[in-house]
């Protein structure tokens, strides 16, 4: 059976997503046009971002009807990401707060795309 590894998210510009998304990744994409970028991600998964004039069939919703979600390992962490895409100047939609699967925060990126950053709550688990 085929295995999902590649998530694309649909941009109006895609040099200025590709100059986004290598910032906040601190990686070059692994392939790219001038309408399509892809970034390899440590966990395996691939990062597609297409420019959505471009793409067939044609795109009706864009935006932040899905989140590319970041996981780390603790509080701090968050926190440290929180203050890093804050001074980037990523606007952030969710400031950090618990909630019940863990300490996270939410920013947007140039076409409201969703990026959630989270520790998991060991109580969030535990209840």
């Amino acid at each position: 059976m085929a295995n999902p590894n590649l998530m694309i998210l649909y941009v109006a510009n895609a040099p200025v997503s590709r100059a986004f998304y290598a910032e906040l990744l601190k990686r070059e994409p692994l392939e790219e046009t001038e309408s399509f970028a892809m970034f390899a991600l440590d966990s395996g998964l691939l990062l597609g971002l297409w420019a959505r004039d471009k793409v067939q069939p044609p795109v009706t919703i864009t935006g932040s009807s899905t989140e590319l979600v970041f996981s780390v390992g603790t509080d701090d962490e968050v926190e440290t990401a929180h203050h890093d895409w804050a001074a980037r100047g990523l606007t952030i939609a969710q400031a950090p707060v618990l909630m019940d699967f863990g300490y996270t925060f939410v920013a947007l990126d140039p076409d409201g795309h969703r990026l959630r950053m989270f520790a998991a709550s060991t109580q969030g688990a535990q209840q």
